[in-house]
């Protein structure tokens, strides 16, 4: 019982909570890697658009979780895997089109878990990467808005000497 307590706990803080204070790009960048393609908002809720970002990362790369939070969906869609994290407050981030899950619904994650395999970018497309996608009481939000600053350190990789 000890044990199950401060999970029930935080599961009741997240979703019982107000609406979280999250400063503007205070999140774990899910994957490290350049940005492929940025958010570029549809004008109707069913128009085109980009509704994420995607992070170029090679193929079954880890993806983390950017922010503590509960495991919301974990499962196929259209045949293709997909998770999404509520943050709670109406929050919640998505992870897309990745190649295998590392969690179940209903998992409480704390930020910079492990949560799922990186993928393609899109259904039909071949290039590596994560689509990352946020939504703010089901609204599309540009996920870069919540991430913190990548260091540099992280693409640079180092050739042996001979």
């Amino acid at each position: 019982m000890r044990r199950i307590a401060p999970v029930i706990a935080l599961i009741a803080a997240l979703v019982f909570a107000p609406a979280p204070a999250f400063a503007a790009g205070d999140w774990t960048w899910p994957v490290v890697g350049p940005l492929g393609r940025p958010y570029d908002p549809p004008a109707s809720p069913y128009g085109t658009g980009h509704r994420g970002i995607d992070i170029l990362a090679s193929t079954d790369s880890v993806a983390v979780a950017p922010e503590a939070g509960v495991v919301s969906f974990a499962g196929r869609v259209g045949g293709r895997w997909f998770v999404t994290i509520d943050h709670g407050g109406g929050l919640e981030s998505t992870m897309s089109w990745v190649n295998a899950t590392l969690v179940r619904r209903g998992d409480v994650v704390a930020e910079a878990d492990p949560v799922a395999l990186t993928g393609t970018c899109h259904p039909g497309d071949t290039s590596p990467c994560l689509h990352f996608g946020v939504r703010l009481h089901d609204a599309y939000q540009d996920p870069l808005d919540y991430l913190g600053p990548i260091e540099v350190w992280r693409f640079i990789r180092l050739a042996p000497f001979p």
